[in-house]
């Protein structure tokens, strides 16, 4: 996870870079920069949370209500990896090139966010770190390929706890990058952001892999 984070760092500066740069690039200095990512990462976290809880869920619901809750939990959590892998799959696929992405990612923008706009506004007035902690928690909903791929992995825990470590660990590795914004080395980024996408793509085809494996080996009836 924290691999496709920092591989699709072409990705985050061609689509989060604007903003870094716009919004705590503005109010200056890093605390500014901590601030905003301490909110978007948060945000990547509470949602792999609710994810993994999303999967415990369907688990619960499923052991009141069938007379075999084990074979059933296990059915239910090889589903849920079945649908996070295909998700995953179509992210990776869409990032390296071989599908186009979905329409409603690549007419993603900030201002689609409710109530984006007036943070946007307001980004570089009184008690400015704050503002841009909000502003991080805010942008952290804005619908990516690589983000909604961490999220579909979150799902496929079942586990709020692990769900939220897996989206955690994913925006930590999309934090280097955009650090850099603005220096030698995202240049360079930007440069080979096509590479990036590439390895990020494969990463995500690679996690997809796992969980359809685990998913199918799950539902293959055992030797006798």
């Amino acid at each position: 996870m924290f691999l496709m984070g920092f591989l699709g760092t072409g990705h985050c500066l061609g689509m989060c870079g604007p903003l870094v740069f716009a919004l705590p690039g503005q109010v200056g200095g890093m605390p500014a920069h901590g601030a905003y990512h301490a909110g978007r990462i948060l945000t990547y976290t509470l949602v792999g949370l609710v994810m993994g809880g999303i999967g415990r869920t369907i688990l619960l619901i499923a052991d009141q209500t069938k007379a075999d809750p084990l074979g059933w939990m296990v059915g239910i959590q090889a589903g849920l990896a079945l649908v996070a892998g295909v998700f995953m799959l179509g992210f990776g696929l869409s990032r390296i090139g071989l599908i186009p992405e979905p329409e409603w990612l690549a007419v993603a923008a900030p201002a689609h966010i409710p109530g984006a706009r007036g943070l946007l506004r307001r980004s570089d007035r009184s008690r400015p770190l704050p503002r841009m902690f909000i502003t991080g928690l805010v942008m952290g909903l804005l619908p990516c390929g690589l983000s909604f791929g961490a999220f579909a992995r979150a799902l496929a825990t079942a586990d709020p706890l692990a769900g939220g470590g897996l989206t955690l660990i994913f925006g930590l590795g999309t934090l280097p990058g955009l650090l850099l914004l603005g220096t030698g080395l995202s240049v360079l980024a930007r440069r080979y952001r096509r590479h990036s996408d590439l390895l990020a793509g494969m990463v995500m085809i690679l996690l997809a892999g796992r969980l359809l494996v685990d998913g199918i080996m799950a539902f293959w009836p055992s030797g006798g």
